[in-house]
């Protein structure tokens, strides 16, 4: 593990220790845990937890959660481990691979589920092996992602993820593939009129509902600063999403 740094998320609500060099999390951890409807007292977990972002982020918006977490790297699990303490959100990391849905189906049944999984297929990866695992997919593709979110899950429950734009498509196909049905698929744009950049997708378990499409969320005005309802999300731990 290389030298850490302490950053806040949620306008201060969550302090996260994460490497200094390689993988941050930031934005897209942030509106993950935004665009899971989770509420207290269900059980949720996230695949690839890096160092704890996401769940952390959902914990302190909807107190009394059960969270689960698996992370290849034990490096960033212990760091998960650490965080989740150090933020008082009771939560079992585990170390593990999304490769092995059978690790899923033991920790669960959850109500919920969510990853920010690695999402190029190709192309030039990044320096560090662990920021590369978290953007490039190695033996697990998006397939083995949606699959070990679903296998944790109830039937009803939901698996939700954050892609770029590129790569909506696999995504739906991958949860639909999995067995998760009546998707929702959120656009995130940098400006009104522009082009997504990132999606948000979720799927129900068993579902048979018909695919939507919500309007896309500008992240930023004309001047760079966020959009009121991106403020209510970073500062004020505003869901996103229908519940």
């Amino acid at each position: 593990m290389s030298e850490t740094t302490e950053d806040q998320l949620l306008g201060g609500r969550v302090r996260l220790r994460q490497p200094r060099e390689g993988f941050r999390a930031g934005l897209d951890a942030v509106m993950l845990a935004a665009f899971v409807p989770a509420r207290s007292g269900e059980r949720v977990l996230e695949a690839g937890c890096g160092s704890g972002a996401a769940f952390l982020c959902l914990a302190a918006r909807v107190p009394g959660l059960d969270v689960a977490a698996v992370e290849r790297e034990p490096s960033m699990a212990a760091l998960a481990r650490a965080n989740a303490a150090a933020n008082g959100v009771t939560a079992r990391v585990e170390d593990g691979d999304v490769a092995d849905p059978a690790m899923a189906r033991s920790l669960g049944p959850f109500h919920h589920a969510l990853a920010n999984p690695p999402f190029w297929p190709g192309g030039t990866p990044p320096p560090g092996a662990i920021r590369r695992a978290a953007t490039h997919e190695s033996d697990a593709g998006l397939d083995a992602w949606a699959s070990f979110l679903a296998a944790g899950l109830k039937r009803g429950g939901t698996a939700s993820m954050i892609l770029p734009a590129a790569r909506f498509d696999a995504g739906i196909a991958a949860l639909r593939g999995a067995g998760m049905g009546a998707t929702l698929l959120l656009p995130l744009v940098p400006r009104d009129g522009m082009e997504a950049k990132r999606v948000l997708l979720r799927g129900r378990k068993g579902a048979k509902g018909p695919a939507r499409i919500l309007p896309p969320l500008a992240l930023h005005l004309a001047d760079g600063t966020f959009t009121l309802a991106v403020e209510d999300v970073l500062r004020g731990a505003a869901p996103l999403g229908p519940g």
